[in-house]
């Protein structure tokens, strides 16, 4: 009777997405799926030892690209409720790492911004999701990132128009 190390050489490969039985476009489409869930999950696990939830890197990334947008924006951008994004929001400027602004062309909206006191934090999360893509990435060349590019906007476009 074999053993499982001999299986291991021997026999068939195991999926570690254990999917091989799906057709070429769900094995892609699980595939994305894991990929990301393996990525939030391990960016979180790095993170931790700043003191920030996924909730708030989300948020500090959203405001840092997207600087002086209203709560309602934001919300949007992060799929949460606009509620849950101004508790958030509070909470962040509550810790000197955001805040808001009025506007000029809306007195009922505000606009949140990063603080000084956000870009420490900010660059260390710049560090490890570098750190993070560079272990992503590893063994592809540019050509092949520049291709997997334009394979993932030709998906998106296709998923975007609904």
């Amino acid at each position: 009777m074999a053993s499982d190390a001999d299986n291991k050489t021997t026999g068939p490969q195991k999926d570690p997405f254990g999917i091989r039985d799906e057709s070429p476009r769900r094995q892609v489409g699980l595939r994305m799926t894991v990929i990301a869930r393996l990525q939030r999950n391990s960016f979180d696990r790095k993170v931790s030892a700043l003191n920030v939830t996924r909730s708030q890197w989300a948020m500090i990334a959203i405001v840092s690209r997207y600087p002086g947008s209203t709560q309602r924006t934001i919300a949007e951008y992060l799929e949460m409720s606009e509620a849950s994004a101004g508790r958030l929001i509070d909470r962040l400027c509550a810790d000197g790492l955001l805040e808001r602004r009025d506007r000029r062309d809306d007195r009922r909206a505000r606009a949140v911004y990063l603080t000084e006191k956000a870009e420490p934090l900010l660059a260390k999360l710049g560090t490890i999701a570098s750190e993070s893509e560079q272990r992503m990435f590893s063994g592809f060349s540019d050509e092949e990132l520049e291709q997997l590019l334009n394979f993932m906007d030709r998906i998106y476009e296709n998923v975007s128009r609904g």
